[in-house]
């Protein structure tokens, strides 16, 4: 990878709070794989009602849908689950250098203050919250994801602190080829990317590894996308507690949310319930075949009706949507395919 950059000074605690705060909601969006919405793109002119709206319930997982006057649907609020499925404008995602597919999508993907309830929609929080969280068009879960893949740009608080661009997986392991699933060293978590120490709410402080700068495992991606830039809560281990905890099994089992397929042992036979930002969980490691071992986020159908998702790969060096060393969908013969195995809605 050549030489790897070092963070230019150590942020204080107090500047990476403020920092984790306040990114989420930056109006600055860059990336290679994120064609900005504009005049002429189909769905770029969506227009955000302001009341008049039907909410419908739903089953399986218990949810409540949200349709303008016109019938269109504008949201999804799953029990239980802090995120929030929102319709805005179409949005294009893409990586060339790694796969021809492409996901064209209205799915925006916020994240609420508490888990919905059914009746949550009749709350004054509701009447005030929905139609600016409609119009909101600062990057969401997916944008905020895609600033770390393939060519993204680096971006930096006023301090310094480089907190989006390129990611990569980990070091290399000593001994490994090249074709190895295990290249790539894991065990890099979103504070290593960033080059700073952490102290997590119960006091656990964390302190990154000079070597994985820039570096961030599938289970990392995810606290990074989610915790650090989403503010989902996080602790350091991966016992149950609040918010993720660190490795793709316990995130898989013990993380808050809605479990929406359970490990049977085998690929789920239907998974016509994900919708796009449901965290995916797959067993991949030939030594382990049953063990969780790799999460992703699900984008949703791709340009050839294949279900897509997004991770953090050892084997392509970092957050990828693409196919080389195994191919991104859920569906089908590939190595992915085959491993995959829960998914949950945080």
């Amino acid at each position: 990878m050549g030489t790897r950059p070092t963070p230019s000074g150590r942020p204080s605690r107090r500047q990476v709070l403020v920092c984790a705060a306040g990114l989420a909601s930056a109006g600055a969006v860059t990336g290679y794989a994120w064609h900005h919405f504009r005049s002429g793109v189909p769905g770029s002119d969506v227009p955000v009602p302001a009341g008049g709206y039907r909410f419908e319930r739903r089953a399986a997982p218990g949810r409540t849908v949200v349709r303008a006057a016109d019938d269109r649907v504008l949201a999804t609020f799953t029990d239980g689950a802090r995120t929030a499925l929102l319709t805005g404008p179409t949005r294009t995602w893409s990586e060339p250098r790694t796969t021809s597919a492409v996901v064209r999508s209205d799915a925006w993907i916020r994240l609420m203050g508490s888990a919905w309830s059914q009746g949550k929609e009749h709350t004054r929080w509701f009447r005030e919250w929905f139609p600016k969280a409609l119009a909101d068009r600062s990057p969401d879960a997916f944008a905020v994801a895609f600033q770390y893949g393939d060519g993204a740009h680096d971006l930096h608080t006023a301090s310094g602190l480089r907190y989006a661009g390129k990611a990569h997986f980990g070091p290399r392991v000593p001994g490994q080829s090249e074709t190895s699933f295990h290249y790539r060293d894991e065990q890099s978590d979103f504070y290593d990317y960033l080059g700073t120490p952490w102290t997590f709410p119960d006091g656990t402080r964390k302190h990154p590894e000079k070597e994985r700068y820039g570096d961030v495992d599938c289970s990392g991606f995810m606290r990074l996308v989610w915790g650090y830039r989403m503010g989902y809560p996080m602790h350091a281990t991966n016992d149950a507690g609040i918010g993720l905890p660190r490795r793709a099994y316990a995130i898989a089992t013990r993380a808050p949310g809605v479990l929406l397929i359970p490990n049977t042992g085998r690929p789920p036979a239907d998974f016509s319930q994900l919708l796009p930002g449901d965290l995916v969980f797959f067993a991949i490691d030939i030594g382990r075949p049953h063990g969780i071992d790799h999460c992703g986020i699900y984008l949703g159908p791709d340009t050839e009706g294949r279900p897509r998702f997004y991770s953090s790969r050892s084997r392509a060096n970092g957050p990828t949507m693409g196919d080389w060393a195994g191919r991104a969908t859920l569906d089908g013969s590939g190595f992915y395919a085959q491993g995959f195995r829960m998914a949950r809605r945080l």
